[in-house]
């Protein structure tokens, strides 16, 4: 995916491993099992460098402008799109599949933004459904990508949301 292919097939990625068909049947019973293996790696790279993005922020307001920052980054690298790309199918299963569970590391992590915003607030925030529209906004972007300068806009956007959030009644 990284070489701008259009599609994956197992021979291509047999000929760029330096593998025989067999060799790799011997780890991955099929193309989607490698898929898999793969948009794992890929997730679990994606949690653990958010995470460490914003370990270093205590203020629950810096904290959240680094989870901007860093979907910003994101954003532009364009790999979950690269997979939609090259496996179209695979993709929107697997955006279905591992749906509820971002949802509840997204919880996690800005555990500590939720608890501030409820303070001010002085109410409780529907944290799972604000941790939802932002796993859905992400994956809106794969399928219909904004402009460099609307993402940069997102920062903004997202904030104008939220004073509405916050002064709302």
């Amino acid at each position: 995916m990284e070489s701008g292919v259009d599609r994956v097939s197992i021979l291509d990625v047999c000929k760029v491993a330096g593998i025989s068909r067999g060799t790799f049947y011997r780890y991955f019973s099929s193309q989607d099992e490698l898929l898999d293996a793969f948009s794992r790696h890929k997730r679990d790279n994606f949690h653990q460098s958010l995470s460490s993005a914003l370990a270093p922020y205590d203020d629950p307001d810096e904290k959240f402008d680094a989870l901007i920052r860093y979907f910003d980054e994101y954003l532009q690298l364009g790999s979950a799109r690269k997979l939609l790309l090259v496996a179209p199918d695979y993709a929107m299963g697997w955006f279905l599949r591992i749906f509820h569970d971002s949802i509840a590391r997204f919880l996690t992590d800005l555990s500590v933004v939720f608890d501030a915003w409820d303070e001010r607030l002085e109410a409780a925030l529907d944290r799972e459904l604000i941790c939802e529209l932002i796993i859905r906004y992400i994956l809106s972007e794969q399928l219909v990508p904004s402009s460099k300068q609307a993402r940069k806009a997102l920062p903004i956007k997202i904030k104008r949301l939220l004073q509405v959030i916050i002064k709302a009644p």
